[in-house]
């Protein structure tokens, strides 16, 4: 384990960002869009410990920026790690049970080969040279890196937005490897809007002079402005319209000196800074050869459909919107969902209340943090389940009753929606005493989260949007145990 020194009890403590140099095969990693590499380095972090039995590692894979440094501090009042406040003891991601690997993607600047090493064959940067890259050499990289580590299976595999794209190929590619997938506001391609502002970005960067057709590397210099600008332009997209208007308004900064009248607008004080922050440790030949990454995933092309992408995953999933996100908005989560029940697939998904758009994954943890704890799932039989007395309590009583009644008219292995199903106790029921499967819908996240814990699928989602986003035969029979008289469209629900 990497923690060497605890700082406080929910921190996972001071790490070491490792570097390791990966086996490949004889001529080098073969790129999907045909370069090759002869060598990959790859930095990566772990935190907690991995198990005797080797079932609990969770692969975090991060967003476009991010790096290795999920969590942790790499020395004692640094800046902590970009998912601090979900991956550590007792977190969402809890590292008193997981093991947690997170690593630099192919491609970034942070530790792992991207156009900024050195080429072996040249002894000079790659630059410019370095060759295309796709989400599936992201994630080659990733497998090799664990098979080095000596781990064979991921207990589950998360990310968000490009993480999020990365988690989706982990499940297709690699499907007797990955036990579930989370994937928190992403999609299986960009939409058009999303391609506009990328090329938009890229194009900040190569018409900036100091951009030297991308070999700018040992000038000195490079292309500050443009890296800035693209980080400004990518900005925009992260925040939601409100949390702009609620953090900035038309509020303009102090005068400091200027004509009054000619003080920037707070949000341009705001994306200045941000683009600063960004050219003081971030690439940009690895900003092109990512978002152009980004820009080429697309699940549907790539295998004929969506719906044959998803054919052959055996993971059970966990899809999460963000209700304010409009770069990777709730309609390309509910895709994804949609296509795994249509596949007969163990999905979950939820629409997270989050003002601040699509940055929401990395900076409102609270509600996202408790969803994920509830899916991931249990390694160690010693712990028994994390429920509370609420939940508990609803398994006594008259519920017992009812649920033993609707037992009798459910055919034995029938696949059920369960239409309000609070905390899964019907569900619970039927598949201890049925053997069914299926899945529940609810708009309450708290039950949603629930019934996870208790290891069923469901959808968060009031039961008339339930009913019409469910693809048909995806049950056989459906229960509204005392819910009936909340649908707005009964005769519908009854026919």
């Amino acid at each position: 384990m990497d923690v060497s020194e605890e700082k406080g009890a929910s921190s996972a403590g001071v790490v070491e960002t490792r570097r390791l140099k990966l086996d490949l095969p004889p001529g080098g990693l073969a790129l999907k869009n045909g370069g090759v590499l002869p060598e990959v380095e790859v930095a990566y972090e772990t935190y907690g410990e991995l198990s005797a039995a080797g079932d609990n590692t969770v692969l975090i894979c991060h967003a476009l920026t991010g790096d290795a440094h999920v969590a942790g501090y790499h020395s004692p009042g640094e800046k902590p790690g970009w998912w601090e406040e979900m991956v550590g003891p007792g977190k969402g991601i809890d590292t008193d049970y997981y093991h947690v690997i997170c690593s630099n993607i192919l491609g970034g600047c942070a530790g792992t080969t991207g156009p900024s090493s050195i080429n072996p064959v040249t002894g000079r940067p790659y630059g410019a040279s370095f060759p295309a890259i796709a989400i599936a050499d992201m994630v080659e990289v990733q497998r090799l890196l664990l098979a080095k580590l000596g781990i064979g299976r991921l207990a589950a595999v998360v990310g968000g937005s490009l993480g999020g794209m990365q988690a989706l190929e982990w499940a297709i590619a690699h499907p007797e490897i990955v036990d579930r997938c989370i994937c928190i506001a992403s999609g299986v391609s960009l939409s058009t809007q999303a391609l506009a502002f990328d090329a938009v970005a890229r194009e900040a960067i190569t018409n900036d002079p100091a951009w030297l057709d991308g070999d700018y590397h040992g000038t000195g210099k490079g292309p500050a402005w443009g890296l800035a600008h693209a980080r400004k332009i990518g900005h925009i997209t992260y925040l939601s319209p409100e949390i702009m208007k609620r953090k900035f308004g038309r509020e303009r900064t102090a005068p400091d000196g200027l004509v009054p009248g000619n003080q920037k607008f707070q949000v341009e004080s705001y994306l200045d800074h941000q683009g600063r922050k960004l050219v003081e440790r971030f690439d940009a030949n690895s900003y092109l050869r990512i978002t152009e990454a980004i820009d080429n995933y697309d699940v549907a092309a790539e295998h004929g459909g969506i719906d044959r992408g998803f054919s052959g995953v055996r993971s059970k999933f966990l899809v999460v919107a963000l209700s304010s996100d409009w770069l990777f908005p709730p309609e390309q989560s509910e895709e994804i969902a949609l296509a795994l029940v249509r596949n007969g697939k163990q999905v979950s998904y939820c629409v997270l209340s989050a003002p601040h758009g699509h940055d929401a994954f990395l900076v409102e943890i609270e509600h996202l943090a408790d969803t994920i704890r509830a899916f991931l799932p249990w390694v160690t039989p010693v712990r028994g389940r994390r429920r509370d007395a609420g939940a508990a309590a609803c398994d006594s009583g008259d519920a017992d009753g009812v649920n033993a009644l609707i037992s009798r008219y459910v055919p034995s292995g029938a696949k059920v929606l369960d239409l309000g199903c609070g905390s899964g106790d019907l569900l619970s029921a039927l598949a201890r005493d049925r053997q069914s499967s299926g899945f529940g819908v609810d708009r309450d996240l708290d039950s949603v989260i629930r019934t996870m814990d208790r290891g069923h699928s469901v959808f968060q989602a009031d039961l008339d949007r339930g009913l019409s986003m469910l693809p048909a035969g995806s049950y056989d029979c459906a229960v509204l145990s005392g819910t009936l008289q909340q649908v707005r469209r009964p005769r519908m629900v009854i026919l």
